[in-house]
C-alpha cells in the first residue's frame, strides 16, 4: 500500500525520458482485470498525452469487472485522471509539457450537435434503431483506453486539458474529474432553491457529493440516508442536518414526519435500485423533484400511488457526470475556496503495481472504504 501522496510540487517532467512502454490496468474478461504491459499511446494533432500521477476506482469500474456493463476485451479502464502533461499534439497551444492538468471523466469536442446544444455530456451520442445511444461523451475506459495506466491520450485537448493550481495537491483534485461533478450535478439538476428541504438517498461518494453540492445550492435541511453508520458520519462532515439510517426506520415515514407532513423538495437517488427510486420519489412533495444520479440495470417501474397516476406534477431528471475544462476549473475553485474538503472521501491508497489488490478491497466494500487513490 501506498504512503500518503505528495504536495503538489514535483519535479518537472523530462519529455526526454518518455518511454516506449507502460504498465496498465487491461479488462480481460468479466470477474478479471489485470496489470499488463502496454505501448504507450501515440498521440494526434489535437490530443495530448498524460502522464497520470494519480487516479482512483469508481463505481463504475466495478461493473466493467462483473460483466455487468459491456467493454471490450483488452480496454485499459479508469476515467479519473490527474497528472502532467508529457506530451501535446499539433494545434494544442496554450499548454507546455510539464503542466499539471485534470481531465474530466467526460471529453466533449465541443463541436457536435450535442456540445452546441448545451449537452456536453452526451458529445457523439448516436442513434441506432430510432432509440438515442447515450453516453457519448464517456469515452476514457468505455470506447478508448482509460487512466488507470502510467500515460493516457487526451482527445479534444483543448476542451478538456485543465491546469491545477499549484496550491492544490493531488488528492484535493482527485474528485473533480467525476464523482464531485456528477454529485454536484444532481444538486444542480435538482434545482435546489434557497430554503429547500432535499433528502439524498445513499451517502456512498457520490451521494456524499450530492449533500455537498445540495449544501452549496442553498438547502436549509438537507436529510441523507443510508445503513452504514460511518456513511451518515462523513454526511454530517459535507453538510447534512439529519441522518436516516434505513436499517433502523422507515426512511419515507420519518421524512413525512420531519417535513410536517409535506414532504421533501428535492430527492437525489445515488444508488441506481428500484427500492432507492421508489423511496425518492414516495419521499417528495407534490411538485417535487427527482433527481436521479443511479446507474439502473434492468426493469424500473413507477408505482402508480408514489406518482401519484401522473398527477402530482413531480419532475424526474437525470444527470450524466458534467465534463470538459470549464468544469474542471469550477469545480476546483470550489476546493480551492475551502467550501468544500473531499480529501476524507480518499480511505485507501495504493500504487498502480498492486491495483488489482486495490480493486478487490473496493469491489468488495471491505475496510470502510470510499474511495481509493491509486498513484503511479
Amino acid at each position: 500500500m501506498a504512503t500518503a501522496l505528495n504536495t503538489a510540487t514535483r519535479t518537472p517532467f523530462d519529455p526526454a525520458s518518455l518511454p516506449k512502454t507502460m504498465k496498465a490496468a487491461v479488462f480481460v474478461e468479466a470477474g478479471r482485470i489485470e496489470l499488463q504491459e502496454r505501448p504507450v499511446p501515440e498521440i494526434g494533432a489535437g490530443e495530448a498525452l498524460v502522464k497520470v500521477t494519480t487516479t482512483t476506482i469508481c463505481g463504475t469500474d466495478v461493473h466493467i469487472l462483473k460483466g455487468e456493463y459491456p467493454v471490450k476485451p483488452g480496454l485499459i479502464v479508469g476515467h479519473e485522471p490527474v497528472g502532467i502533461i508529457a506530451k501535446l499534439g499539433a494545434g494544442v497551444s496554450g499548454y507546455h509539457v510539464g503542466q499539471r492538468v485534470i481531465v474530466g471523466a467526460i471529453t466533449p469536442c465541443g463541436q457536435c450537435h450535442s456540445c452546441l446544444d448545451n449537452d456536453r455530456s452526451q458529445c457523439g451520442s448516436s442513434s441506432r434503431d430510432g432509440f438515442a445511444q447515450a453516453l457519448g461523451g464517456w469515452k476514457f475506459g468505455n470506447t478508448i483506453d482509460g487512466c488507470q495506466a502510467e500515460y493516457l491520450r487526451v482527445p479534444f485537448a483543448l476542451a478538456n486539458l485543465t491546469p491545477v493550481p499549484d496550491d492544490l495537491t493531488d488528492e484535493q483534485v482527485l474528485m473533480c474529474p467525476d464523482i464531485m461533478s456528477t454529485g454536484f450535478g444532481g444538486a444542480e439538476s435538482g434545482h435546489i432553491r434557497i430554503g429547500d428541504t432535499v433528502v439524498v438517498f445513499a451517502q456512498g461518494p457520490i451521494g456524499l457529493c450530492a449533500t455537498a453540492g445540495a449544501k452549496l445550492m442553498g438547502a436549509s435541511r438537507i436529510i441523507t440516508v443510508d445503513g452504514i453508520p460511518e456513511r451518515l458520519e462523513m454526511s454530517k462532515r459535507l453538510g447534512a442536518d439529519i441522518t436516516l439510517n434505513y436499517r433502523d426506520t422507515d426512511p419515507v415515514e420519518a421524512i413525512r414526519e420531519i417535513t410536517g407532513g409535506r414532504g421533501a423538495d428535492v430527492a437525489i437517488e445515488a444508488l441506481g435500485t428500484q427500492s432507492t427510486f421508489e423511496s425518492a420519489l414516495r419521499a417528495l412533495r407534490p411538485g417535487g423533484t427527482l433527481s436521479s444520479l443511479g446507474v439502473y440495470s434492468g426493469k424500473l417501474s413507477l408505482p402508480l400511488d408514489a406518482f401519484a397516476a401522473g398527477l402530482g406534477d413531480h419532475k424526474v431528471i437525470t444527470t450524466l457526470c458534467p465534463g470538459g475544462k470549464e468544469r474542471m476549473r469550477r469545480l476546483m475553485n470550489v476546493v480551492g475556496s475551502g467550501r468544500v474538503d473531499l480529501r476524507p472521501l480518499v480511505t485507501h491508497r495504493y500504487t498502480l503495481d498492486n491495483i488489482v489488490e486495490a480493486y478487490e478491497l473496493f469491489s468488495n466494500q471491505r475496510d470502510g472504504v470510499l474511495k481509493v487513490a491509486i498513484t503511479t
